[in-house]
């Protein structure tokens, strides 16, 4: 077989290099639309796109240098998303406003189940070993900051609320919202101990768990104080 010279070689690797234009024109759109889909699908929805198409292409791109461009894209893209899903949660009626939360942070959670392994040679040979970071934890953090953060005292009366009130929102929703709360952020349950402990265990200190009915007061008080600084219902 006769070996290839080092001009073929060099045609061969100009034949295959993708230049910044082409990150533009080709291979970022099919990630942006990909990425559309997996963030606005709801549970059980058939989502008609190739993964292997989806992987390879990021697979090549990280392969031709263009990792900080994709992870600023990805960022910048996964950013407005949440800033539009705040803003829908913020014209939410009182009564829905528990239930619609609840359905964004699992959305968003579940399309993290996929948009994270898509991008998985990103996150090894650039996020993990030039920002020493995790996709997976800078994604979380998006939504805490673009969405959990902004709702925090509007949400916490409603659920202090709904928990006193039987069947005004399912068990299941609530140890979804709870949890997930605590995995954004774990320093909220000092916001509503009480609250936090029926769903997330060992999060009191053993000598205390008989105080419970004291914290539970504590976690009526915050409500009312969140109510009278304009938190309304």
């Amino acid at each position: 077989m006769p070996k290839t010279n080092s001009l073929g070689q060099s045609l061969f690797s100009l034949m295959n290099v993708i230049t910044i234009e082409d990150y533009k024109s080709t291979y970022w759109p099919k990630l942006d639309s990909a990425i559309d889909q997996l963030l606005t699908q709801s549970p059980g929805d058939y989502i008609p796109i190739s993964y292997e198409q989806i992987y390879s292409c990021v697979y090549k791109c990280v392969c031709q240098q263009h990792s900080e461009q994709m992870y600023s894209d990805l960022i910048k893209k996964i950013t407005n998303h949440l800033e539009r899903v705040s803003k829908e949660l913020q014209a939410s009626p009182p009564d829905l406003y528990i239930e619609r939360f609840n359905v964004a942070l699992g959305q968003y959670m579940g399309a993290l189940q996929s948009i994270v392994p898509l991008f998985i040679y990103m996150n090894k040979f650039y996020i993990e070993t030039k920002l020493n970071r995790d996709l997976k934890d800078d994604l979380i953090k998006l939504f805490t900051e673009h969405v959990a953060e902004k709702h925090i005292y509007n949400l916490m009366p409603l659920l202090l609320e709904a928990q006193s009130t039987p069947f005004q929102i399912t068990p299941s929703t609530m140890a979804n919202i709870v949890k997930g709360l605590y995995t954004l952020r774990p320093e909220w349950v000092q916001m509503a101990p009480a609250l936090f402990s029926k769903f997330i265990p060992n999060i009191l200190p053993p000598a205390v768990e008989s105080e419970l009915q004291e914290y539970a007061a504590q976690d009526q008080k915050l409500q009312r104080e969140l109510m009278q600084n304009g938190f309304t219902r």
